[in-house]
């Protein structure tokens, strides 16, 4: 009989806790459904009709945007574009350029778009100083050396609200998902 009552308490704690895991997820889930429907109220509904163009006018894509499974996990950010003639960068949306600089050895050039939009062009050389406004099409700099990408090759990050996006949701290059029947 002594037996009995830790058996007890030890469902009952079970219990409880289950039943605080279970509130705590049942916030949580209201937490990010209020923040998606935040964000969906800000983003345009079509990125594509924002008339964005690429940064580089011939280009090759060397390596394509990979969504990483969570925040901090493994992925690539952007997509690496080898120009195959001039090393002209182009602004892909006209905005104002909130940074350009070096960080970590390499030219970074920052535009915001407005609008949550933000680019990131690295490497570059630039002559341009934040506060700039840049025209769709202007050039904004040369392909430099540095970073992750190979020489003479050019990444091309968008972020959305913060969140890096997949920059061809902007040029019009990423189909609609379309799902079949199972089975």
């Amino acid at each position: 009989m002594t037996h009995a009552r830790p058996a007890r308490r030890g469902r009952r704690a079970r219990a409880v806790a289950l039943g605080a895991v279970l509130a705590a997820s049942v916030l949580l889930l209201a937490g990010a459904a209020h923040a998606s429907a935040a964000t969906a109220s800000t983003a345009p509904p079509d990125l594509a009709a924002a008339g964005w163009i690429w940064p580089v006018r011939e280009f090759r894509i060397d390596r394509p945007f990979v969504a990483p499974a969570h925040d901090y996990g493994p992925g690539h950010r952007g997509i690496d574009v080898r120009p195959l003639a001039s090393p002209e960068v182009r602004a892909p949306a006209s905005g104002v350029v909130a940074f350009a600089g070096q960080v970590a050895g390499r030219g970074i050039l920052t535009i915001d778009h407005g609008g949550g939009l933000v680019t990131t062009l690295e490497p570059i050389a630039s002559e341009l100083v934040a506060g700039t406004p840049v025209d769709r099409g202007a050039t904004v700099g040369s392909v430099a050396l540095g970073g992750h990408a190979e020489p003479g090759v050019l990444h091309f990050g968008v972020r959305l609200d913060g969140r890096y996006i997949n920059p061809m949701l902007l040029l019009g290059g990423v189909p609609r998902a379309v799902l079949l029947p199972c089975c």
